[in-house]
């Protein structure tokens, strides 16, 4: 015999088709796994065969062995699963022996395989109709886990739901897409107003005409804004104002803005990274202020005609985005004399593509405002910094944080493949726009997506109106849907990166079809900022947020993480720092641009960027691709300077020209290589 058993805890018995799985443990540790199989006798049904698994195989023992171990077990029990006959049958065996037995609740995968795991109402877990052990369930949840690709960090968030709801089936059903708020629901972010006593409008030490504008708007300040001016907003004092969505920070920029234009202490740039949000600031600032100082819009070299709006550079505030005043910059133009400049979305600074334009803007326009007078005021605005104080002491402005959620937000998370999307899209927006805030006023919901051509699709399918809204629109139809939507005629927007910076669209629901930006993945600070659209407190009670996650889902080969791995990277993720990063390219253009700008002033203007600039390495490529002469820029590096051009694009271009190859292959080229890089 080649197992002995002595001292056993329990023996455990589970009905197969014709015969029994036997189980003995002792201190929770299986000690034998066997068959046993019964006869019936003239004193009733005793063992007839006992077969103990042995590695691959089996060793026949002898029946009296059963009994035995029957014996010397403190308990002895019987699976919940077996049948009535069958449980009869043990128990008239066992009481041939003198010996009892209870039926006890386990885990029927456990017990088919041999493994004793008994049941209670904290431990079990509901499946396809019946209850099972954690430890099955987890496995039965990886199993539907690895045939969806689903990667660790929606496996933790799905097991920590199976062990808090205990309902395998809720769990898969949420895997297919299923809208159940319980286990969608991510978190909350809790509403929170910080104790600031408000800044009475009247008090306000404004230009007359200004002050009594303000004055017939609002009573008082919301509280960034109270802090702002307490701080010296309203004397010339530099800020970095960091605050969430909706909190009021532009009017933050406004008051000095114009108060400083009124009192003839110079114009006022208010600059934005988008187009759709230049315009959208530029009507505003119209109808705001129109009576009292001319607006005009500057947003880019062959884009300054945009609404029928031509730039008027004597006009005393200029909305424009930062290329538009960049190219102003880099060409020569005058703006005039620059009393205040208010940076909005300062965060870009840290972007990989843009953080290094916004950068050299910033440097570039200090050396013109110092040309002039050298007192203009500067304002930077941004909803998600992760290094205020550090961003702050880089730009020599005080910092102005004040960390305010006006409305809660509702985050969850539902799994779906790129068929069902859609579907879940039309039932959220669609639920949304059926409920009525305590404002009385409709949830709306902007959806977020990857593409132009993904906007118009998603707005076809919505069985509710709504409408694509990109940087692709022509401007008036741009407003149409900015004014329809205000008007809440329509249910929904889809929309790129276009509303992210702040278009003002009034919605409860922010929808995200899709965590990336064409071919890059969201960063924590994007994130943050489109789901900050969620919930405006005039309006809604709180803001909700939906993340549709593609199990295993890229959008480009290039992408080193799937949408669920980032999926819970976003949402546990901290606020990344601003920092400008800084490669070889990036270090040719912007100082190509300064001498440009600046002549030998250019390394003055290198040195007190954000980002760290190799201006001696920059400067030797400048010379080896022969963009400059000495410290003046040759006509090849005004023409790259003038259109933005990387130094490889532009070599690419030159390359073709010289060639004589058809335009349409070198602008292939060009946007070949942009995907390399």
């Amino acid at each position: 015999m080649s197992q002995q058993v002595s001292a056993v805890d329990t023996l455990f018995l589970h009905e197969r088709s014709d015969d029994y799985t036997v189980v003995v443990t002792r201190d929770n540790e299986r000690l034998l796994q066997a068959i046993l199989e019964l006869k019936e006798t003239n004193a009733g049904p005793r063992p007839a065969r006992f077969r103990v698994s042995e590695g691959s195989g089996e060793d026949l023992r002898r029946p009296e062995e059963f009994v035995d171990i029957a014996r010397r077990a403190t308990r002895i029990r019987i699976s919940e699963q077996t049948s009535r006959n069958g449980r009869d049958q043990i128990r008239s065996m066992l009481d041939g022996y003198q010996l009892g037995a209870k039926v006890v609740r386990t885990c029927r995968y456990c017990a088919s395989a041999g493994r004793y795991s008994p049941l209670t109402s904290e431990t079990d877990i509901r499946a396809d109709g019946e209850h099972i052990c954690l430890d099955c369930a987890k496995r039965e949840l990886e199993r539907e886990l690895n045939y969806r690709s689903l990667q660790s960090g929606a496996r933790e968030r799905l097991e920590d739901l199976l062990v808090e709801i205990g309902d395998l089936d809720r769990i898969v059903n949420l895997l297919k897409g299923r809208l159940d708020p319980e286990l969608t629901k991510f978190d909350e972010i809790s509403s929170t107003v910080d104790a600031v006593d408000p800044v009475p409008t009247d008090a306000l030490d404004l230009n007359p005409k200004l002050a009594s504008l303000i004055t017939e708007q609002f009573e008082q300040l919301l509280p960034v804004q109270s802090l702002a001016v307490r701080n010296g907003v309203l004397s010339g004092r530099d800020q970095l104002v960091v605050s969430a969505t909706a909190t009021g920070k532009t009017l933050i920029g406004e008051l000095a803005g114009i108060d400083r234009v009124l009192s003839g202490e110079g114009k006022m740039l208010f600059l934005v990274p988008l187009v759709a949000l230049a315009n959208q600031k530029h009507e505003q600032f119209d109808e705001a202020y129109g009576s009292l100082v001319d607006v005009t819009i500057r947003v880019g070299a062959s884009r300054i005609r945009d609404g029928g709006a031509g730039f008027n550079p004597g006009a005393d505030v200029i909305v424009g985005t930062y290329e538009g005043i960049d190219h102003a910059l880099r060409t020569g133009k005058d703006l005039g004399d620059i009393g205040t400049v208010v940076i909005d979305e300062v965060h870009t600074l840290g972007e990989t593509e843009r953080g290094h334009r916004l950068d050299g803007l910033i440097s570039r326009l200090k050396h013109y405002c110092e040309q002039d007078k050298g007192d203009t005021q500067w304002v930077y605005l941004s909803a998600t910094v992760g290094n205020p104080k550090q961003l702050a002491g880089a730009l020599d402005a005080t910092l102005i944080e004040f960390e305010e959620r006006p409305v809660p937000i509702e985050r969850h998370v539902t799994f779906t493949d790129g068929h069902d999307k859609s579907d879940i899209e039309n039932k959220l927006v669609r639920r949304a726009f059926d409920t009525k805030s305590s404002k009385d006023y409709r949830g709306q919901t902007i959806i977020f997506t990857n593409s132009r051509r993904r906007c118009h699709s998603i707005s076809r399918s919505l069985e509710y109106d709504s409408a694509p809204y990109h940087a692709g629109l022509d401007y008036k139809r741009r407003k149409t849907v900015e004014r329809k939507f205000a008007d809440q005629e329509l249910a929904a927007v889809v929309t790129t990166a276009a509303l992210a910076a702040g278009v003002d669209f009034p919605a409860s629901q922010v929808i995200f079809d899709s965590l990336a930006m064409g071919i890059e993945w969201l960063s924590v600070q994007e994130f943050s900022q489109m789901l900050g659209r969620a919930g405006r407190p005039d309006f809604h009670d709180e803001g909700t947020v939906y993340l549709l996650v593609e199990p295993d889902g890229t959008y480009h080969n290039s992408m080193g993480m799937t949408e669920d791995e980032v999926a819970f990277k976003l949402l546990k993720g901290e606020m990344e720092s601003v920092v400008t990063p800084y490669d070889e390219s990036a270090a040719v253009e912007e100082t190509l641009a300064n001498i440009v700008v600046a002549g030998r002033g250019a390394k003055r203007l290198n040195d007190r960027m954000i980002g760290d600039v190799p201006t001696k390495h920059a400067l030797g490529k400048l010379i080896q691709y022969d963009f400059i002469d000495g410290a003046t820029a040759t006509p090849l590096g005004r023409v790259i300077c003038r259109h933005f051009l990387a130094p490889k694009a532009a070599f690419v271009m030159l390359e073709g020209i010289r060639a004589g190859d058809d335009p349409y292959d070198i602008v292939g080229d060009i946007e070949l290589l942009e995907s390399e890089i």
